[in-house]
């Protein structure tokens, strides 16, 4: 979970804007992609490429590290990665390589579900790898593969036969960004393309990357996506552009579910269809589901529609709309309030705990005998909506009942969300305590009977302390995401991967989880 951009001034007669201009842009609109860092590798001919860090400040704009300002440095391309702790990926998040006879530098989102294998072959043919990190593994590989074929050659790089080898190879998300030590910029799309990949040709002579559209917003140009299983190849020398396949085959793009629900600026669109209103529309959704389930209670009662920030609004205004279009008496206000802009999703279990504890905060005080409900896009782990609930019942509440904009998170995520194992997701910790029979039945994870969906939903919500939780319907997601059906990956809520290798981890993952439980002879799939 990770962002990505670039920018080429390829017509510097058209633009009096810098490079350095387009970043600055693009990279506070991709802010929710993560908050671990900025880090930009720029190059200028006979310069060479540098490295810095940027700023954002507490308005929202961003500064570029001073050294790299140089008045006489001046550079026609740069790439910058907008950081999560996701991997280890650090404050730094450029990863760059001159181990190799050229200087290679890398932005990467996603992550690879094989990339285990692929270290082992490097470290057996002699590379030495300082970190663990998917981009560090995958800028190492193509080093590697230019050396061999090209570079002690003296010969150009076909940057098109390198990445049809690397997409052959890799199983995983990749959306990446490559310059080398020539000013060369590649663009990749690996073959499932979960991970998005976007560009635009402004009318001001730059060619712009990012992760997503939003960050073109206000720019005149032509926009358009990288196809998975694509590359675009940027000459730093004569300023043109190619697109090319590397994969075999063709592929569609499947994005993962969680850019719409979660990952996703709001107002970046799919198909036309902003986040905002998808979001937006599962909250009204979700509004029917509530008046029905607590019709007896909302009659005595004026609940308060809560959010979590800083993505749970537009579910709670489309929540709040549906009630009052119902009927419902409700009061639409925050009772809950951030201090820092952290996300608490990734990371150690004990970082992450500490994180929520100094991430929420009440924005009121006292809310003696208030009937809330918070609504929320996904319960992942349950830590950060058991620390809600304790501070609003703390606070007075009479009871806090949350309603969830997706189905039960059932699956780990090996794609760059940092949900690597069962055992610290809600769903499965409720499942160690079920019956056997009612285990094998929730094992169908979306279609599984109503009944034993009621079971997982009370017992999960008395875990976190919450009156009640309302998951949305799979079939109810599908029907109100863009695009047909099938465009999404429904992974984290059907347990079937995108991908070969990650359908194997799974099943050895859930395989091991049922072994591990001490009546594990009575549990059938």
């Amino acid at each position: 979970m990770s962002g990505v951009a670039a920018a080429f001034l390829w017509s510097p007669k058209n633009s009096r804007s810098t490079v350095y201009d387009r970043i600055k842009h693009m990279v506070p609109r991709l802010a929710l992609r993560g908050q671990a860092g900025i880090g930009i590798a720029a190059f200028m001919h006979k310069e060479g490429v540098r490295y810095a860090r940027a700023l954002k400040s507490p308005c929202g704009s961003m500064r570029i590290e001073a050294d790299t300002q140089h008045p006489n440095f001046r550079p026609h391309v740069a790439i910058a990665h907008i950081g999560s702790r996701c991997g280890g990926i650090g404050d730094h998040p450029i990863h760059h390589s001159s181990g190799t006879s050229r200087n290679l530098a890398i932005s990467l989102d996603g992550a690879l579900v094989n990339g285990h294998e692929l270290r082992a072959e490097l470290l057996a043919r002699g590379y030495r790898l300082a970190g663990d990190t998917d981009a560090e593994l995958l800028l190492n590989w193509v080093g590697h593969s230019c050396e061999r074929d090209y570079w002690r050659h003296g010969l150009p790089v076909n940057y098109e036969d390198i990445f049809r080898d690397i997409d052959g190879r890799i199983d995983g998300a990749i959306s990446a960004l490559f310059l080398d030590g020539e000013g060369n910029l590649i663009a990749y799309r690996s073959r499932c393309g979960l991970r998005p990949l976007e560009t635009m040709q402004t009318d001001d002579g730059f060619l712009l990357f990012a992760s997503e559209n939003y960050a073109f917003a206000n720019l005149k140009g032509k926009t358009q996506p990288i196809l998975p299983g694509h590359i675009r190849y940027v000459d730093g020398k004569l300023a043109c552009c190619v697109d090319r396949a590397v994969s075999k085959g063709q592929y569609k793009a499947k994005l993962c579910a969680y850019e719409a629900l979660y990952v996703g600026n709001p107002n970046t669109a799919i198909e036309g269809q902003s986040h905002f209103e998808t979001r937006y529309n599962i909250g009204v959704a979700l509004g029917g589901l509530v008046a029905q389930r607590l019709q007896g209670e909302l009659r005595s009662m004026v609940p308060i529609v809560s959010s979590m920030p800083h993505t749970g609004g537009p579910y709670a205004d489309g929540l709040f709309a549906s009630l009052t279009k119902r009927g419902v008496l409700a009061q639409r206000r925050e009772v809950v309030a951030t201090q820092s802009f952290q996300r608490t999703l990734i990371g150690a279990s004990s970082e992450r705990k500490s994180r929520i504890v100094q991430k929420y905060r009440l924005s009121e005080t006292s809310l003696a005998e208030a009937t809330i409900i918070i609504v929320d896009e996904a319960i992942i782990r349950g830590d950060t909506s058991r620390t809600v609930t304790n501070m609003l019942l703390a606070a007075g509440a009479k009871a806090v009942h949350w309603v969830i904009g997706s189905p039960p998170i059932v699956a780990p995520n090996y794609y760059g969300m940092g949900i690597d194992t069962l055992d610290e997701l809600a769903f499965w910790r409720i499942w160690k305590r079920l019956p056997p029979e009612q285990r094998a039945q929730s094992l169908r994870f979306h279609k599984m009977e109503p009944k034993v969906l009621k079971i997982i939903e009370a017992n999960i919500a008395a875990s976190i302390n919450a009156a009640t939780i309302t998951y949305l319907p799979l079939s109810l997601l599908i029907s109100l995401l863009p695009c047909r059906r099938g465009s999404f990956d429904l992974s984290p809520f059907t347990f079937e991967m995108p991908t070969p290798a990650g359908q194997e981890r799974a099943d050895r993952n859930l395989s091991k989880f049922k072994a591990d439980l001490p009546c594990s002879k009575s549990i059938h799939a």
